[in-house]
């Protein structure tokens, strides 16, 4: 079973575009496309549906390398960013498992306003769950900690908001040296989104 390790967060101090890509393709997507092929059957199974893998290439870039990279679980067989979809990356410090609505999805006034319309859903989640507004930088915030309603509000208000709920794992986490937990522990973190993604994704169809 392939789980990230502390060294794989050692591929973003590469320099240069083609070298540091070569190391992300080598040692990064197989385990996207391992983990990923394992979290779409177990949530296929749970929603009744298909989920598609989509592994970032970053094709277009043509000069700076990717500071991040990530995998994402779509309905869609093309493209995701257009939908709420489930997502697998890592930064330099940590990896991320958001639910993820970024770049304009469809419908986004309405998918916050039932967000702010049902923030029991958020309630619900445990004390380790964290909120990204913008997924070109690594910031991320305590979902506890965090100005809920004024973060769904700007995701409404705002044309390039975005809003990604979800759980981390810090590189020299401990979770990650025994490879059945930790992928237990995402599994259950996706899990844990399902009722917002449902949410969400009722509004999209």
């Amino acid at each position: 079973m392939l789980m990230f390790t502390e060294k794989d967060f050692e591929v973003f101090t590469i320099e240069g575009l083609d070298p540091r890509m070569a190391e992300i393709r080598a040692k990064i997507q197989p385990k996207f496309q391992e983990l990923d092929d394992y979290f779409a059957e177990k949530l296929g199974e749970e929603l009744g549906t298909e989920f598609f893998v989509h592994i970032a290439q970053h094709r277009r870039r043509t000069v700076y390398p990717p500071e991040n990279t990530w995998s994402a679980l779509s309905q869609k067989k093309r493209g995701y960013k257009m939908e709420a979809h489930f997502q697998l990356g890592i930064w330099e410090d940590y990896l991320f498992m958001w639910l993820s609505l970024i770049d304009n999805p469809k419908n986004e006034k309405e998918i916050a306003q039932a967000f702010l319309d049902n923030q029991e859903l958020f309630e619900q989640l445990d004390d380790d769950f964290y909120l990204s507004i913008d997924h070109t930088q690594p910031m991320i915030e305590r979902l506890q900690d965090a100005d809920l309603e004024k973060h769904l509000t700007r995701f409404r208000d705002v044309k390039k908001g975005e809003f990604q709920i979800g759980r981390i794992i810090k590189k020299e986490d401990a979770l990650l040296n025994d490879s059945e937990k930790a992928r237990g522990y995402m599994l259950k973190t996706y899990q844990e989104l399902v009722p917002l993604y449902q949410l969400a994704i009722e509004l999209q169809q």
